[in-house]
């Protein structure tokens, strides 16, 4: 696979459309991830084995993973809450898993129901079983900048969760933002608290823009050294346990501006907004992209930093 210094890693078929109240048939979805691995992505999280009760809208996981057309060079990786998930996931062939935390006890009862620590138990067995079959496993450790019942969160507090998941075997560590709270400057904090205890280029960020700062906090960390970013298709997404939480940073977003910054990403911009378009269609909204709305300009090469 080519190196690109940026890897963008899809998260609107999973956490965009786990929030969705009216059903998205299977063979949608399908569609739409197929129109995501002709775009360029190197990443799509495809979907998550969670207990269909809990997430009804992704209870086909194992359909649409059977389903799917994979491109090569593309990892399609989903999300396992516990071992059962994780049986669940290998059956269907996943690429690679995530396990997700959060650094708020009570969004971590909210969200998981058990305590943070709880959560670290709990995922201990499934890390070392995933990676003794192979598997690459990253960790989401949600409201890294603010919680919706605790409200502040101490960087540091992130750093040491962020720790005892790498050293758990997992090899990448997303900090997300959930409430959309965080600004630049709060984002470099944090993200130079983190790095010390854990090496930077195992960090990502995961930035919902809620109040508009999420393109923001990126570029503030890119100057760091991030070079991992997740984002959501037409900027999809939003979380049950975090009212008034919006979607995602849109990829398009993300990508009209990395580009213009001279930054590689591999990813054909037209292709993607073609597949944001397509699923807004499905789901009867407007489009949250900015780019997929404005449309990018006639002369759009001209607007690319070369490096």
């Amino acid at each position: 696979m080519a190196h690109y210094q940026i890897t963008i890693k899809e998260m609107a078929a999973r956490d965009g459309l786990q929030n969705e109240a009216i059903n998205i048939p299977t063979e949608t979805k399908v569609a739409f991830i197929n129109q995501l691995s002709a775009c360029g992505l190197q990443h799509i999280e495809v979907s998550s084995f969670v207990n269909p009760q809990r997430i009804p809208q992704l209870a086909d996981a194992e359909q649409v993973f059977s389903q799917i057309q994979r491109q090569p060079g593309v990892q399609y990786s989903a999300l396992v809450p516990n071992v059962p998930g994780l049986t669940r996931a290998m059956a269907v062939n996943v690429d690679a898993i995530a396990v997700f935390t959060a650094a708020s006890e009570m969004f971590c009862q909210r969200n998981i129901n058990c305590s943070i620590e709880q959560s670290l138990i709990r995922f201990s067995p499934m890390i070392d079983q995933a990676r003794q079959t192979g598997l690459a496993v990253r960790a989401y450790v949600s409201c890294v900048l603010g919680c919706p019942y605790e409200g502040y969160i101490a960087p540091a507090k992130v750093a040491a969760l962020a720790k005892q998941l790498f050293d758990m075997g997992c090899a990448e560590i997303s900090l997300g933002d959930t409430i959309g709270a965080g600004t630049p400057l709060q984002a470099q904090q944090l993200i130079n608290e983190v790095a010390e205890k854990v090496p930077i280029e195992h960090l990502a960020v995961h930035f919902h823009d809620t109040r508009g700062q999420a393109l923001a906090n990126i570029l503030a960390c890119l100057s760091l050294g991030i070079r991992v970013i997740d984002s959501a298709v037409s900027g999809l997404g939003g979380c049950p346990y975090a009212v008034g939480a919006t979607g995602n940073v849109a990829t398009e977003d993300v990508i009209y501006m990395l580009h213009g910054m001279g930054y590689e990403t591999g990813i054909d911009l037209d292709k993607l907004i073609a597949a944001g378009q397509y699923m807004n269609s499905h789901l009867q909204r407007q489009n949250n992209s900015r780019v997929a709305v404005a449309g990018v300009p006639y002369d759009y090469e001209n607007y690319k930093t070369p490096q």
